[in-house]
């Protein structure tokens, strides 16, 4: 299920705008980049270009004034995606100042637009165009003559080692390759400084980076690349706060405590030792950074694990809040109060309820809905009904569209596919990670991101390839896991969630067909990214090698953990994997009391595809006690919802017992005794080649070699030659390509 705590996380970088830079080498505001942007806003103003493009440029104008300057190759390329035209232009104008003398130079500054007289074009002097030309012509009109010639020189270097040309006049094939590299080199990565960095230029990159780790991690500087930018930058500020706190969130990442723990407390220092806060607020400013700084230290230690450093730090913040009397504060440390409450396994369903009361109290809606949703998200696992859950949703989620709370709205997308699909109820899973996928964000999008990579998507990710792996969708489920690797890399804060889910299907897979020998290694993995679901698939692997004792002892030391830690739809997994233990011992009578038990704990959550399964365990015990007219009454009331929204597995498992009992109860003996109703068997045959359809999906080669060895018996006793040997042969070949005994057919589900 979508977890709502991560949405807690307080970022001073996205709620406070003041960057906190004096001194970073700054440059001059004239360089040979800055005419090349100049000469494209000419070009924009001085020609007629068609609307999209227009409109793609005028796009491209913030980001190249704010960036880092970028080689010619780089810029050229840019606006050629942009207006190809318009780049031909930029070149040619370029080519003229750098081939010419100075006073082509000097021509160019003095035939741009006035911005106090160009009223109908984009230099007037209140657009971005006009205070851009401005503050150019400004200071280029305040360089002395030395300077001019220094900065004319610049420029032709600038543009002659974009087209290095050889002696004899050839093109330089090393410079060609050089070109050619720095061209595929993406924007993003070309941010990399090589020396000093103005001010303007380091808040632009900070804003971005931060921007791009918040809204689509995949596009921000590799962790390595953004820590040598961060290094460069500290050793010519060390005080600068922000970049402090980007190198937290760089940090947390790659999951480095230390170093984590190391920039948020530096940020935090600096943030008071430089007084930005105190200058406007006095000591509120003072008190607010630090009452903040021991949140954010809570919430770092939450994450890791780290319960109580995590417990000691809030309290601390609450006392400084209260001694402040800041509410809101307050609020954010009630919300991690009971977040960290509930990640320690106690019960914090009161604590949430005053945190929510409390937020709609003081007008904080994003609280309340937080709050709300962890409701949601414990009465599912307490076995709330389903349509008390969704009205809480649905209320939730008025309040969500009224506020414009798109993050919120994501999850609650999440959570309600999540608990349909605890619920058993496959087709509304689905409906509801459809509805996620392909809605559009209401949040602004800036650089090129698209809101696609949060973890509620990630979770709708998962829960779509799930769904189709249980009916045997495998290309297409290579196909979301393909894009989930490329979404969210492994070194990314949500790859854990499809790594454990990639590995699952595989498990799964294996097992079906019958591989052990493959599904055994997963479990190691498995194990490292969730040791509960290490520990069972691993007991699974044992049972089905024979090896009874270690899997029951593994199952028994499960058992007490998860209902320690209220893991029911686990508790009851492992019941019907202790059940099916006893059955090959034949302990039939002994399996009743567990299957019943987990029969009543699936019914009391509300598990519906749970309790199917539980049925369909009572319902092949009691044809082994030799009752199978009860047996096939309870696969009647089982066998409705396993058509509906069961797994191709379980769909097979059901018709194949069905088929079993309606054998039974027919009379048929495999020896010829005794008179069976044909008419019933006709009926088990039928069902059988139904099984068998939903057996080839998954590749299951036991079970259809069962199958075929059930219709051989079937198709003699009716007398049907061709069919029995055709049956008789499919049983044959399957039996030589798996080189394995065939368990008995009646001691399996």
């Amino acid at each position: 299920m979508a977890s709502v705590h991560e949405s807690l996380y307080f970022n001073p970088m996205m709620t406070n705008g003041v960057v906190h830079a004096n001194v970073f080498g700054i440059k001059d505001w004239v360089t040979p980049y800055k005419i090349s942007v100049l000469a494209l806003l000419y070009e924009m103003t001085a020609s007629k270009i068609p609307l999209p493009e227009r409109r793609r440029l005028n796009k491209l104008i913030l980001p190249l004034q704010q960036g880092p300057d970028l080689t010619l190759g780089q810029f050229l390329k840019t606006v050629e995606e942009c207006c190809p035209q318009t780049a031909y232009a930029v070149k040619r104008r370029l080519r003229e100042m750098a081939d010419g003398e100075l006073r082509d130079m000097e021509y160019f500054f003095s035939i741009l637009p006035t911005p106090f007289t160009a009223f109908d074009t984009e230099a007037y002097k209140t657009s971005v165009v006009g205070l851009f030309m401005r503050h150019m012509l400004l200071a280029y009109n305040k360089l002395s003559f030395s300077q001019v010639y220094k900065l004319y020189k610049s420029l032709q270097q600038y543009y002659h080692s974009h087209y290095a040309k050889r002696t004899d006049g050839t093109e330089d094939t090393v410079g060609d390759r050089i070109d050619k590299e720095e061209l595929d080199t993406p924007l993003h990565e070309s941010e990399l400084s090589k020396g000093p960095l103005s001010q303007k230029q380091a808040e632009y990159f900070l804003a971005r980076q931060a921007y791009l780790l918040k809204n689509d991690e995949n596009k921000a500087l590799k962790p390595a690349a953004l820590q040598e930018e961060l290094n460069n930058m500290l050793k010519f500020n060390p005080d600068f706060a922000e970049a402090h706190y980007l190198n937290y969130l760089n940090s947390m990442r790659v999951q480095d405590i230390f170093l984590s723990a190391h920039s948020l407390l530096h940020y935090f220092d600096r943030l008071i030792l430089s007084g930005n806060e105190g200058k406007s607020n006095g000591d509120e400013g003072y008190g607010r950074s630090l009452r903040y700084a021991a949140l954010n230290l809570a919430s770092l230690h939450c994450r890791f694990g780290h319960y109580q450093q995590a417990d000691l730090a809030l309290q601390e913040a609450i006392r400084i809040a209260q001694e402040s009397n800041d509410h809101v504060c307050l609020q954010h440390c009630l919300s991690w109060l009971y977040t960290l409450e509930q990640m320690k396994g106690s019960d914090s369903a009161v604590l949430t309820e005053d945190s929510v009361k409390m937020a709609a109290h003081f007008c904080l809606p994003y609280l309340a809905s937080l709050g709300i949703q962890s409701l949601v998200q414990q009465g599912a696992t307490q076995g709330k009904t389903a349509h008390k859950l969704m009205d809480a949703l649905k209320d939730t989620d008025i309040l969500h569209w009224k506020h414009s709370l798109s993050e919120l709205i994501e999850i609650s997308l999440a959570q309600t596919t999540s608990i349909w699909r605890m619920y058993g109820k496959s087709t509304m899973a689905l409906q509801q990670a459809q509805l996620l996928l392909n809605m559009s964000s209401l949040e602004p999008v800036n650089f090129g991101v698209q809101q696609n990579n949060t973890e509620a998507f990630t979770v709708a990710l998962c829960h779509l390839a799930e769904l189709h792996a249980e009916q045997g969708l495998y290309s297409a489920v290579s196909e979301i896991l393909q894009h989930l690797k490329e979404q969210f890399p492994p070194h990314t804060q949500h790859a854990k969630l499809w790594m454990l889910c990639d590995l699952k299907i595989q498990f799964e897979r294996h097992m079906n067909e019958g591989k052990y020998y493959l599904a055994e290694p997963l479990i190691t993995a498995m194990s490292a990214l969730n040791k509960t679901e290490g520990l069972y698939r691993k007991a699974q692997v044992l049972k089905a090698l024979n090896r009874t004792t270690e899997a029951y002892s593994i199952l028994q030391r499960l058992q007490v953990h998860c209902e320690k830690a209220k893991c029911t739809e686990i508790v009851i997994r492992v019941m019907l994997s202790t059940a099916e233990l006893h059955w090959e011992s034949s302990g039939f009578f002994t399996a009743l009391p567990l299957l019943l038990q987990a029969l009543a704990l699936a019914r009391q959550h509300h598990l519906q595809c749970l309790a199917s399964e539980a049925m369909l365990h009572l319902a092949f015990t009691q044809l082994m006690l030799g009752v199978p007219k009860q047996a096939l009454s309870v696969l009647h009331e089982a066998i409705e919802p396993i058509l509906a929204h069961g797994s191709v597995m379980d769909k097979g498992r059901a018709l194949l017992l069905t088929a079993r009992c309606q054998i039974a109860v027919a009379g048929f003996r495999p020896n010829g005794q005794g008179q069976a109703d044909l008419n019933v068997v006709v009926l088990a045959v039928d069902t059988l080649n139904e099984a068998a359809a939903y057996f080839c999906k998954l590749n299951c080669k036991e079970r259809l070699r069962d199958i075929h060895y059930l219709q051989a018996q079937l198709h003699h006793a009716l007398g049907q030659t061709s069919k029995r040997n055709k049956s008789a042969m499919l049983f044959r070949l399957l039996d030589q390509e798996l080189q394995s005994p065939a368990p008995p057919v009646y001691m399996r589900l």
